[in-house]
């Protein structure tokens, strides 16, 4: 069973960018933004199971050593709206 999830970061001053950029280079990353607020980073990520999620989490990502925080989001349901345009 596939599952989703978004991982919210910290992460060091001056790094967000660059972070944001390497955690794409992962298969599992579908996607990766950049937001203002407590968190500075935000990922929706995809895995084949929990064990997978687990090892993206640990093995790469909190691997990474200006990522100082995740808190990990796993999504119950999925709704999709008629529109996909994304304003950039």
């Amino acid at each position: 069973m596939v599952v989703k999830a978004y991982v919210l970061f910290k992460v060091s001053s001056g790094s967000e960018r660059k972070i944001c950029k390497k955690i794409m280079e992962f298969e599992e990353v579908l996607e990766a933004s950049m937001i203002y607020g407590e968190y500075d980073l935000i990922a929706k990520v995809s895995a084949s199971d929990l064990q997978q999620l687990e090892e993206l989490l640990t093995e790469k990502l909190r691997a990474m050593p200006s990522i100082v925080l995740t808190s990990t989001m796993i999504e119950a349901r999925e709704y999709k709206g008629k529109s996909s345009l994304i304003h950039r």
